[in-house]
Formats: C-alpha cells, structure tokens, sequence
C-alpha cells in the first residue's frame, strides 16, 4: 500500500514552493524505506522549478541529496538493514541491461536514467525529490552513508561530491597535477576539498578574492579573481584540468588559453544557453573540452567513503523547510557557504 507523505513541492514553473503531500509506493522486494533526515539544495533544483532546462514536469518535488535513516526494507533486500544510515543521489533507476549500465556508468544510461525527480519511472509513475519526509528506493540506486559523516553534511555529497569527483578522478587529478576550480560555490568547495584530498596543486579561479579565505582554508593553493585581467596573463598554459562549476556562459577561449598542452576544461555547470567557441581554442594545444554528469553508483560509493576517510563534508547553511524560497534567491546571488541543506523534520 502507498503512503501519503509531507512534501515542498513547485505548482507550476516559477511558481513558489509550498507545503504539500505525495503518495510513495509501498515498499517492494528490492526496495527500501528511507526516513529522509537532509535534502541539500541544489542549483538544478532551480533550473528544473522554473523549467529552465526546458520541459519538466509538474507539480516538482525537486531535491537530489538525501541522506537519512532505512526504516523498512523489502524482503529481497541484501544490502541494508533498518537503522542503516542512506542515501539517495540524482537517479533511481537505469535500464540496468546497456554497456553503460554493464559498466558501472548509469548516469549515461542508453536509455536515459531514471532521475530522482522530475521524471517517469518504470512504473509509469513521475518521480518526486527529497524535499519530503520519506522516499522509496530500489537498493542497488541507494548509497551506504559511512558512520564517520554526519547525514547534513553527507547529502550534498550525493550531487555536488559526485559531480565533482567523478571527472576528478577520470582526469587523473593527483600529485604533480595542477587544478584549477572555477567557481566556488555549492559544487566548486567540493571541488577543491576534493582535488586537495586527491593530492593536485589547487587553484581557484572566483570573480573575485571574496571568498579567497575559505578557498584556502578548504584546501586550495592558490586564489585568483577572474574579473582581474592579468589573472589570464600569468596563468596561461598553467593548468593540466580546469573543472568549471560555473552555470552561466563564459569565455571559453579565455579559460582554454590557461590550459597545458593536452589539458581538460571540463564543465560539470550547465548554463541554460548555448555556448560559441573558436576551434582554434582547442586546436592549437591538443586541449579538450569536457563534460561530466555525476557519477554511477559504485563510483558514488567510492566516493562517500573517501569523504569519510579524508573527513570531508559539505559546508552547509542548516535551513527549515518555510526558508527554501528564500534560499533559492539566495543562491541566484551566489549569497551561501556552500550549500543550503532542509531539516526535513521541518517539513
């Protein structure tokens, strides 16, 4: 049997979020019940509420860092037990059955992974986020949350950790590797956290040096405004990866221009238009320019427990549910270290 649980979900595109409820499904052989403690906020989360991205669907219960407590699992179940501290990240399901999913990928599913909100599950049913008091998830698309994070400072993990160690990692971000993160918000303080833990020289590259005390207190070497133009003159041809966590256009040939030979401009940001680009950027120098989209589950795994093991959380801004309209304001001035995350109990 579903149950009807509280929820903040967006009426309609633009619209403000509000108190409202959503049936989950009853708790199948292979699912577990997880009692959400966290929900962080996310900058997608408004792109999808205001249909940024294009098409959603509503009513949205947006909200893809969960953690919380398993309070019920499925007689199937073999990897969780009631108590069992969990999450949930940006999908729910994939085809299971593509070389992408073979392969441990599912965010790149063939077929389009099922994400944690805004979408249509195979049962037909659209899916509803973690701005809600519970949810019902498959076991193989839930995450052990290791005893040594805390559950607020784990669930922005869920997104911003992932997203930024995944291509981390792919890119081989290391000891004798340089780094630079554009942007230090939400995704880009786990960026330097996470490329510091990783053992790369780290840079930050902000509009400017406002935050430049927190960059290098979380891990970062260096710290250099992008509104200063001679920030572009002594940095060019410095960097092996540039992970850019900015969701607004940017001069791309600006920032190639910084890159080594063979480097990586990688973008895990997703401005709402289209970018341009001279070929030249990339041509002269063997560069790339990259994408990124989360990660899969095995490797999200991996990565809560290098969280846990360097000692890395989120800095997070604990909010009530009745502030999350205003912390979406908030987050389109760039005005939060780092990362609103829900008490859900307000809800």
């Amino acid at each position: 049997m579903s149950t009807t649980v509280a929820a903040y979900a967006a009426p309609s595109a633009k619209a403000p979020l509000e108190r409202t409820t959503i049936e989950r499904r009853a708790v199948g052989e292979h699912d577990v019940l997880i009692e959400i403690k966290f929900a962080g906020i996310c900058h997608s989360d408004i792109h999808m509420a205001t249909a940024g991205w294009g098409e959603a669907i509503f009513p949205m219960v947006p909200g893809h860092e969960i953690a919380g407590v398993v309070t019920e699992v499925g007689s199937g179940v073999t990897k969780f037990q009631v108590g069992d501290h969990a999450g949930v990240g940006c999908m729910v399901d994939s085809c299971r059955e593509c070389d992408n999913c073979k392969a441990g990928l599912e965010q790149y599913c063939a077929q389009g992974n099922v994400q944690t909100y805004g979408a249509v599950g195979k049962d037909g049913e659209v899916t509803y986020g973690g701005y809600s008091t519970h949810i019902v998830v498959d076991e193989n698309f839930a995450l052990r949350i290791p005893d040594g994070l805390s559950l607020d400072v784990a669930a922005p993990l869920l997104c911003a950790g992932i997203t930024t160690y995944s291509p981390l990692k792919h890119w081989n971000a290391g000891p004798g590797k340089k780094v630079a993160v554009l942007g230090m918000g939400g995704l880009g303080h786990m960026g330097v956290k996470i490329a510091h833990a990783l053992g790369a020289e780290v840079t930050v590259l902000s509009q400017s040096l406002r935050k430049k005390d927190d960059g290098l207190k979380l891990g970062a070497d260096h710290y250099y405004a992008t509104s200063d133009p001679e920030t572009f003159e002594k940095l060019r041809g410095s960097f092996d990866i540039i992970l850019s966590t900015v969701s607004a256009p940017l001069d791309f040939g600006a920032y190639l221009a910084l890159l080594k030979t063979d480097g990586a401009l990688v973008n895990v940001g997703a401005p709402e238009e289209p970018i341009s680009l001279n070929l030249f950027s990339v041509i002269g120098g063997r560069k790339t320019l990259a994408g990124s989209m989360i990660g899969g589950i095995a490797e999200t795994q991996e990565m809560l427990d290098f969280c846990a093991e360097h000692g890395l959380g989120a800095e997070i801004e604990l909010i009530a549910a009745s502030e999350i309209n205003e912390a979406y304001e908030r987050v389109l001035k760039s005005d939060v270290r780092y990362r609103f995350v829900i008490d859900t109990a307000t809800i």
